[in-house]
């Protein structure tokens, strides 16, 4: 069946795939390189090793190819789903017949436990084949939707990458599941949409089968939903036409928000765009912390959910009130802050707006980066903006090493990246996302290419009148100030009658932390837009042109909202899209990172170095030395010592905790002399 409308009729910008778009070199190069080479096969080494994980061993069990029970959560589903995704994706990029092949046996291994009706969640099909009384939805918590949306996402991308149909086959039946969920039993469906990646998933099947029904699920996915009276927890309190605030579960949120962009994509709702773009500047302006970190609260309340207290029921990993950023307990859940870059590519999509294009890089940079180790190889579940010692309490810890949590958590003060959680859902999803990232990094529209995020992009696009567009990056951003672009191949329209027209215009990001960016083109100056806007460059393109944009990267020193008190009399460091970090790996012997303090304007240094073995720019300064004070003192008098000066390196946050156990903070005190 032919959809009736074009596939993302509404979009001003289409995405490119690995055929157009690659991390060639540089930064994001190297980042690529890590993801394929170490992060994929570890995740695959911890997923199929059961003494590790049940991620492989629940779907053998429920196949019938080995006895036993499920073990782990209910998600582990989604999350081996997302790790495929990951596979999948290093298979288009990187081509490997044995990865192919193990990719495919899994696929077989999948669809062969998947119910005639669609339905797939291995602990209900374990329990069932045990003779065991399960009943699908039984349990919102469950995840089932959530699970299935993963599945028909990597079901999506081997069909695309192989054309293989075995797992677009299941992808398919999986819809077909909901789609009977959303005709016959509305409100189990409503109730069981936790983490909505259903409604991304099922406008990728649509995009991927032009088969309108898909689209029209969509749409039975927002009717039902608007239907169900729910909590903030999973942002069915009210339709969401009416919200007005981002409130409840991060993750939860986020995911919703960008399968509804998904949605106007393809249907053209102005109203929900209107929404959309309400919520999403409620995050931005009032909830997002200055890594890019989503959610700030481990449980947060719904305080303006209902006037009645016994209505008012806590919410895990929540999106606060407006400018409730803790730092030291700040959540910021990994997966949260991936939902913001999926939430904001799909509006970037929808409106062309290169704001969205600025907060997708300012979380790649830091709070994506920050949740997986410089090694490739170990994660964070949360990304805290400061780390301090001998905290009185445990920060709760969503896992461990083990399939079974050991009975005492460790010294807060040890808080590390970790191989393996058993709370699973972020390494995998950190992995398709990275795996993915070449798909952020330049777009074509009907007007021409735009060039959103840089750090070693190759770009080759052809148009459908037949122009040709293909640039290579050199630079060493986001360290240094100039990106060069040399056009390898390019063709005008066939149909260009006049010289010098008929190329594709190219469209350059001028990032909005930016101030005096300049731009020439064989060294003739191009006038350029202003920060936090695309500018346009419209010529006949010819191999050999090089195109030269230079963004000036002064040390800037922020401060927050009056009404943001836990950054009161503090300041943040931030150099182009990086944000900076202290750690008290850099203090002199003796200091505790609560005696660092930043003078009003102290001279900020560039210099290079390594953390990890990776290299990294850092920036040297010199910082007052606060006098120490009594730990066990609830209050204490202010010392009348001297301030004394030290100097110290700040270190990018990504960068953070790859040289043990120790203290960090993103926040420092300002002293005025």
């Amino acid at each position: 069946m032919t959809a009736t409308t074009a596939l993302r009729a509404h979009a001003r910008l289409r995405p490119l795939d690995a055929g157009s778009a690659r991390w060639a070199s540089g930064f994001w190069g190297d980042v690529h390189d890590r993801i394929r080479d170490v992060t994929i096969p570890q995740i695959w080494s911890s997923l199929s090793d059961p003494a590790i994980s049940p991620g492989l061993a629940n779907f053998r069990i429920a196949a019938g190819l080995e006895p036993g029970q499920h073990q782990g959560p209910p998600f582990m589903d989604g999350d081996f789903y997302k790790w495929l995704e990951a596979a999948i994706a290093r298979l288009e990029t990187d081509p490997d017949p044995e990865l192919g092949a193990r990719i495919e046996e899994i696929a077989s291994l999948i669809a062969s436990v998947q119910r005639d009706d669609g339905y797939l969640h291995t602990p209900t099909i374990i329990s069932a084949r045990d003779e065991v009384d399960a009943r699908a939805l039984a349990d919102r918590f469950h995840f089932e939707t959530y699970n299935l949306g993963h599945l028909i996402t990597a079901g999506v991308r081997h069909y695309e990458v192989t054309g293989s149909t075995t797992l677009l086959d299941a992808a398919r039946k999986a819809a077909s599941f909901l789609e009977d969920l959303a005709t016959n039993k509305p409100v189990e469906l409503a109730r069981s949409a936790i983490c909505p990646s259903h409604y991304m998933a099922v406008i990728e099947l649509y995009r991927a089968t032009g088969d309108e029904r898909y689209l029209r699920l969509a749409e039975a996915f927002v009717r039902v939903r608007d239907d169900f009276q729910g909590g903030d927890d999973n942002q069915d309190r009210l339709p969401v036409r009416e919200q007005t605030v981002v409130a409840g579960h991060a993750v939860r949120a986020n995911y919703l928000y960008a399968g509804l962009a998904d949605l106007v994509v393809e249907n053209g709702d102005a109203e929900l765009v209107e929404v959309l773009e309400r919520l999403w500047h409620d995050v931005i302006d009032t909830k997002l912390y200055i890594t890019g970190g989503c959610g700030a609260l481990y449980d947060g309340a719904s305080p303006d959910g209902s006037p009645w207290q016994s209505q008012i029921s806590r919410v895990h990993q929540a999106y606060g009130r407006a400018y409730q950023l803790p730092q030291t307990t700040a959540h910021n859940e990994s997966c949260a802050n991936i939902g913001m870059i999926l939430w904001s590519e799909r509006m970037l999509s929808l409106t062309g707006d290169a704001k969205y294009a600025d907060v997708i890089e300012q979380v790649a940079f830091n709070s994506l980066l920050s949740s997986i180790s410089l090694a490739g190889s170990e994660y964070f579940y949360t990304n805290p903006l400061r780390q301090v010692r001998n905290l009185p309490y445990p920060l709760r810890r969503p896992g461990d090493t083990a399939i079974h949590p050991t009975p005492e958590p460790p010294p807060s003060d040890e808080r590390l990246r970790e191989p393996y959680l058993s709370c699973f859902c972020c390494p995998p999803n950190i992995a398709r996302t990275l795996a993915r990232f070449h798909e952020r990094a330049a777009s074509l529209g009907d007007d021409g290419l735009y060039l959103h995020l840089y750090g070693g992009g190759s770009i080759d696009v052809t148009t459908e009148d037949g122009r040709s567009l293909a640039l290579r990056e050199d630079g060493d951003y986001p360290w240094g100030e100039t990106l060069t672009w040399t056009v390898t191949a390019a063709t005008p329209s066939p149909d260009s009658a006049r010289e010098g027209v008929g190329g594709i215009p190219l469209h350059l990001r001028i990032p909005g932390w930016s101030t005096g960016a300049t731009l020439t083109v064989n060294g003739d100056a191009v006038e350029v837009t202003t920060p936090g806007t695309y500018t346009r460059i419209e010529r006949a393109w010819r191999e050999g042109d090089v195109i030269r944009l230079t963004v000036s990267m002064p040390v800037r020193v922020l401060r927050a909202h009056r009404l943001a008190e836990e950054a009161t009399n503090q300041v943040a460091v931030r150099r182009g899209p990086v944000v900076y970090c202290l750690e008290s790996a850099d203090l002199p012997d003796g200091m505790v990172l609560e005696q660092a303090a930043l003078r009003r304007g102290a001279t900020f240094t560039p210099i290079e170095t390594e953390i990890a073995g990776h290299r990294v720019i850092a920036l040297e300064a010199e910082i007052a030395v606060l006098p120490s004070a009594d730990e066990n003192a609830l209050y204490d008098d202010l010392a009348a010592a001297e301030l004394g000066t030290a100097t110290v390196r700040l270190v990018p946050y990504y960068a953070w905790g790859n040289r043990g156990a120790g203290e960090m903070s993103v926040w420092l005190p300002l002293v005025w002399r």
